[in-house]
């Protein structure tokens, strides 16, 4: 019987993605969002079956999309026997509630399934703590809608956390549970906070980037460790800390949460301390993947997401990764069309990019181990700047 459960559980749920376009959000974009909605949604452990657009200008208050596409929805849902609805944006209360109400199954935003997949994905204590935090905070507006559902349903996607085992929690108690983990996590900022003093005269340098891009692959490379690596997002919760020596030159190395568009609000606050890493680094490896066709929205949303932590102040690398994966195709002389991103080589992409900006830039394949010579040099240079005005009388090493 257990056998048979276990078997049932690893069947993966159904799930339908819905999006829209409109004037701020053109439709060649909305097809990358929902790309990567389904990616998301197959890393929660769900099936992507199906994906539903619609061109509006603003959200519909009530119902998302439109009373029209809403029925077109619900139809397809009964029909397949769909498990759950997906929606890219965040969805008001009002929202969920109404568009449950009709399509009659469960209904997650693209805020609820990246917490389920945190949910999934914390392993130690404290990662534990900053997701249960985050996910109190959400469901806190949103409270009787999911309670009520889940006395209906218990697990699948969107069902991990505090809920599954406080049906009954109310209001009171929910941000009682809030304050707990509030306080759990103050404990942990300073214990944490400690770690970092103890070690603050030695030069630390924090590999930072969206999410999926090559960052634990890289730093097993440096650090010759065994970090959780795979191909899918938010492999990584945890920092994880590695002292690297390069030539005669000993540096700490930190791999982070990676960032992903619209990172929901209550992960970045309650994911502060780890984030703390990055904030208090003296380097940072901004790792893109350049394979990836909009890698250029994802440096602008990694960015964004340090100029918030107030870490853009400090020298930034920033490391091409898979280029094993690049696809270059050639044009012909002759074409007078402007030239696409596949349309320019390697070399060419270097080039560019280190015109347009001052932060030193190399192309590598972690994966592949290629031009990783040429990183080692320029990181090693980076380090030593820093290194020698902490240790003056170590210069004679160099």
């Amino acid at each position: 019987m257990s056998a048979l459960s276990d078997k049932i559980n690893l069947q993966k749920e159904k799930a339908v993605l819905v999006g829209i376009s409109g004037s701020a959000q053109q439709a060649q974009e909305l097809a990358e969002y929902l790309k990567e909605l389904a990616f998301l949604t197959d890393t929660a452990g769900g099936d992507p079956l199906k994906i539903f657009t619609q061109n509006m200008d603003a959200p519909n208050s009530k119902t998302f999309v439109g009373p029209g596409k809403l029925e077109e929805i619900r139809l397809y849902v009964k029909e397949n026997e769909i498990d759950l609805v997906i929606f890219d944006d965040e969805l008001t209360p009002t929202q969920l509630r109404n568009i449950e109400k009709t399509l009659e199954c469960r209904i997650l935003d693209r805020t609820h399934l990246i917490l389920d997949i945190f949910a999934k994905r914390a392993k130690t204590a404290h990662a534990k703590t900053q997701v249960s935090l985050a996910q109190c905070q959400y469901m806190l507006p949103r409270l009787t809608r999911l309670w009520t559902h889940l006395e209906r349903q218990k697990g699948g996607i969107g069902m991990r956390g505090p809920g599954e085992t406080e049906i009954e929690t109310d209001r009171r108690i929910i941000r009682d549970k809030i304050a707990r983990l509030k306080d759990d996590l103050k404990k942990i900022d300073t214990q944490m906070a400690l770690q970092r003093k103890n070690r603050e005269s030695i030069v630390r340098v924090s590999l930072v980037g969206y999410t999926n891009v090559g960052k634990s692959t890289l730093m097993n490379l440096l650090s010759k460790s065994d970090v959780f690596a795979e191909d899918k997002l938010f492999a990584t919760l945890d920092t994880t800390v590695r002292k690297v020596v390069l030539g005669n030159l000993p540096f700490l190395l930190s791999d982070t949460v990676g960032f992903i568009r619209k990172l929901p609000h209550h992960l970045v606050e309650s994911f502060k301390s780890t984030l703390d890493e990055v904030r208090e680094a003296d380097i940072l490896l901004h790792v893109v993947d350049i394979s990836h066709p909009n890698f250029e929205e994802q440096i602008e949303i990694v960015n964004q997401t340090l100029l918030e932590l107030k870490a853009m102040d400090k020298p930034i690398i920033v490391v091409f990764n898979k280029i094993d994966k690049y696809t270059f195709i050639p044009r012909d002389e002759d074409d007078l069309l402007p030239k696409k991103r596949e349309n320019y080589s390697l070399e060419e992409m270097l080039d560019s990019w280190m015109a347009k900006n001052n932060a030193p830039c190399v192309f590598i394949s972690a994966r592949n181990q290629t031009h990783i010579s040429a990183f080692k040099d320029l990181l090693y240079q980076k380090v030593k700047e820093i290194h020698v005005t902490r240790y003056p009388y170590d210069q004679f090493l160099y």
